[in-house]
């Protein structure tokens, strides 16, 4: 299997100075996604957790209703790349031939093998009211990932997406050069170990964009907390899919954007002055 973490020699240029050393950077590798014989998308990925990748692609994608539905996954290494072959179950096999698309999926790609803008901003699937949340548990599990992410830590360039619940902690965090590959990776995971979504809530160190709503939808998680901002269409989407979306989390707090019912703040506290920043 590709190493997802390759050294590279370089030249540094520094305070009137050259010098020269080694760092750590990420693999990005083209990584086929295969159904039945055909290719669907061509995705540039991190060569890891790849079987992760392979069943929550599936599951985001709507390709798959469950992972039952993919009766056989193999990861076959190639020249130029890896080719994650599926063999999907009869009914499942149908849909596929309707919607397979022959792609190459940058790393931002997050939409694959659609045909119009109707399919692209697909309603989310509605999510289940599940249990509350403290900011309390939301800032420690935001706090729990920064050790957890081995890749990110060596290269500083890569995108992580964990689940976290109140009982277990951290339960499973994927990395990936892509935000949306981390969190395909993620839903494959927790599909895998059969994860109650409904007490749980899904970080990101990324931006939210509606794709990354979508997916989160499909995993059945009631809560997203993000690093970065969302963009006004996956607010929208986060909304109307009941999800409680709380974005541009710091050390000293968060901003809730949708469904504020699902985080318990203390009654005893303050109300901050608002402030615009532009």
């Amino acid at each position: 299997m590709h190493d997802p973490v390759y050294t590279a020699d370089r030249q540094i240029w520094r305070n009137g100075q050259l010098g020269e050393s080694a760092r750590l950077i990420p693999e990005e590798t083209a990584i086929a996604l295969t159904y039945n014989g055909g290719t669907y998308a061509v995705m540039m990925a991190t060569p890891q957790d790849l079987q992760n990748f392979a069943i929550g692609f599936s599951l985001s994608e709507g390709i798959v209703q469950s992972s039952d539905e993919i009766e056989t996954l193999d990861i076959v290494e190639l020249d130029d790349g890896i080719e994650l072959r599926m063999w999907l179950k009869p009914s499942s096999a149908e849909l596929i031939n309707e919607r397979r698309r022959h792609i190459a999926g940058p790393t931002g790609c997050g939409i694959c093998g659609v045909e119009s803008i109707a399919e692209a901003v697909r309603p989310a699937a509605i999510v289940p009211r599940g249990r509350t949340f403290s900011p309390s548990e939301i800032m420690t599990a935001m706090a729990s990932i920064a050790l957890l992410q081995q890749i990110n830590i060596q290269t500083r360039a890569v995108h992580a997406a964990a689940f976290w619940t109140p009982a277990h902690g951290l339960v499973a965090l994927r990395e990936d050069v892509g935000r949306h590959n981390a969190l395909d990776k993620l839903a494959g995971a927790l599909a895998q170990a059969a994860v109650p979504y409904a007490d749980g809530m899904v970080l990101l160190t990324s931006r939210v964009s509606v794709e990354m709503v979508q997916k989160t939808a499909a995993i059945g998680a009631p809560l997203m907390v993000a690093m970065s901002a969302p963009t006004a269409l996956a607010v929208r989407m986060a909304e109307a899919a009941g999800i409680t979306l709380a974005a541009i989390a710091r050390s000293d707090g968060f901003e809730i954007f949708t469904h504020p019912e699902r985080i318990a703040v203390p009654q005893n506290a303050g109300v901050a002055e608002a402030t615009h920043v532009a």
